[in-house]
């Protein structure tokens, strides 16, 4: 019987795994799966416009636009640096607000006002595309399209009446185009000097905001309200052409200053000088120069054998900092052999000029500029001077906008006629030969730029074995009238130091000034004359008096 059973319990067992195996295929896999429909594929045309939202995800800008670049890889590097990024961006935040919270307290009863809780979340902004501009400017213009949807939270508590009221704010959603410009680029890590931000369009900002845990959001009217009046403040502050800048660097690290001005100096004569001379009077002659400036010093004539000179001598000097530069004035005994014997020097800040108003100087000289030095209190006798400073007129945009340079270039100056005359007076001429590209020697190839007007020469420096060199070396022309007649000559040659063939051109341009005087400013690329493909790179602007 027990046999039997063992028997009949291994044919149960093997017939009955396949048969629920079976049963189990029919009733759950076979009719489960007639539950699913196969999807329906239809092409895109069919589905009308106001469906596309649902059915296509958000396009990036580097697709709908070709001026925006792919930026895939910043937003990479930003995501593994956004927990540094949010707490040193917090930090800024907090320093900024602290002076803004200051001016509030003791208004309306507040007594004081902190932040309790400031952070900006775990998810970090995206970049959907980066425009860069190219130009000839020295600055990089760019313009990201900047999108931030994270769980922030930020938590401010005011003190009013010894009470404690808490404004949260939370879930911020911004959009926002802006454009920086880096501005302007210098030799010095991280290579420009501060930051110019602008907005191009009203930046789209939502937001959650809590008053002691009740959601003001929820008031009808309110959210649109609120929404409205932050994107009139911002763009009152920032919509372009309204700009804010943010200083990274000193600019005297590496940014040359430009000159606001011109020095008019009249050396009318001087009084009771010393002499240096056993059988006669001394030789004066005056040199006069600005600090903080290499140029060579401008020299009077000299007066043979007077004590008692007058030069009635004018000159001018390009000042670039009325409120710090000071004119030097050196006072010579002119020798025919030998150093020269200093007669006496004197100092002149040029904060002590009002614009545009001559000043008459009359002063003693001294040996130096130390004040405790005894030997100034010899008599060494006076110079008289009259001193005007002129500030430049500016006829372009410094900005840095595009939009704004390339409207200008396409667009006449519109002067009043007093105006007119003022910029076709005395002015500086700037020259700056920024650099040059496929330039090509049959024999060397070692180019430096000649320029060439009003029979001065001058030459930047030259550089070895390259078709695409590179100066950025300015010229300073100070004139009396507008060179509106004048035609600027600039060569490039190539220069062998031993062998033949010392010397060999590489190509020239001529340039009508009259354009530089109407416009203000031309920044091009000229085409080389007697080059195959040759392009010098100019920046040239009139500055009036």
């Amino acid at each position: 019987m027990g046999f039997v059973t063992t028997l009949l319990s291994i044919i149960g067992f093997g017939f009955g795994i396949p048969l629920g195996l079976f049963l189990g295929f029919f009733m759950f896999v076979r009719n489960v799966s007639r539950n699913f429909e196969e999807p329906v594929i239809r092409p895109i045309q069919v589905f009308d416009s106001s469906s596309w939202p649902d059915i296509l995800p958000e396009i990036p800008l580097w697709v709908k636009n070709s001026d925006y670049e792919r930026v895939d890889w910043l937003n990479m590097v930003i995501n593994d640096m956004w927990p540094y990024l949010n707490k040193a961006l917090c930090n800024i935040i907090k320093s900024t607000a602290e002076p803004i919270y200051a001016e509030y307290i003791g208004k309306f009863q507040i007594q004081s006002i902190d932040l309790d809780t400031l952070t900006l979340g775990t998810i970090p902004p995206a970049i959907h595309g980066l425009k860069v501009y190219d130009s000839n400017e020295k600055h990089l213009v760019l313009e990201p399209a900047v999108r931030f949807a994270g769980n922030s939270n930020i938590i401010l508590v005011l003190k009013v009446f010894y009470l404690n009221i808490h404004v949260q704010l939370i879930d911020l959603q911004v959009s926002v185009a802006p454009r920086l410009i880096l501005k302007p680029l210098v030799p010095a890590f991280p290579c420009f000097a501060s930051i110019i931000v602008s907005l191009m369009e009203k930046p789209q900002i939502d937001f959650g905001l809590k008053l002691m845990g009740c959601d003001l959001m929820a008031i009808p009217g309110l959210h649109h309200l609120v929404q409205e009046t932050i994107k009139r403040q911002v763009a009152s502050l920032f919509l372009w052409p309204q700009t804010f800048e943010i200083p990274i660097l000193d600019t005297s690290l590496g940014a040359a200053k430009k000159p606001v001005g011109l020095l008019h100096v009249k050396v009318l004569r001087a009084e009771k000088l010393l002499k240096m001379d056993l059988l006669s009077a001394s030789d004066p002659y005056v040199k006069l120069s600005l600090s903080g400036e290499r140029l060579p010093a401008k020299k009077t004539s000299i007066k043979m054998n007077n004590l008692n000179p007058e030069w009635n001598e004018d000159f001018k000097l390009t000042v670039k900092d009325p409120q710090t530069q000071v004119l030097q004035i050196h006072v010579y005994d002119w020798e025919k052999v030998g150093r020269h014997d200093k007669l006496g020097m004197q100092l002149i800040p040029l904060k002590l000029l009002v614009p545009h108003e001559r000043k008459e100087f009359a002063m003693n000289l001294l040996k130096n500029i130390n004040p405790n030095d005894t030997h100034d209190r010899k008599q060494r006798g006076k110079i008289m001077l009259d001193l005007t400073f002129v500030p430049f007129k500016e006829d372009y945009d410094r900005s840095g906008s595009l939009i704004l340079q390339h409207s200008m270039k396409n667009s006449s100056m519109k002067r009043s006629e007093s105006e007119s005359s003022q910029a076709y007076g005395a002015g500086l001429l700037f020259i700056t030969i920024v650099g040059a590209k496929d330039v090509e020697g049959k024999h060397h190839t070692n180019p430096s730029a000649l320029v060439v007007f009003r029979g001065e020469m001058k030459k930047t420096k030259t550089i070895k074995k390259t078709r695409d060199p590179t100066w950025e070396e300015e010229f300073q022309f100070m004139l009396d009238e507008a060179p509106l007649k004048d035609v600027i000559h600039i060569e490039i040659i190539s220069t062998k130091r031993f062998g033949f063939r010392l010397k060999e051109s590489l190509g020239l341009v001529r340039i009508n000034l009259v354009d530089v005087v109407h416009n203000g400013r031309i920044n091009e690329k000229f085409n080389l004359i007697n080059s195959r493909n040759g392009v010098i790179h100019l920046d040239m602007r009139w500055t009036a008096a």
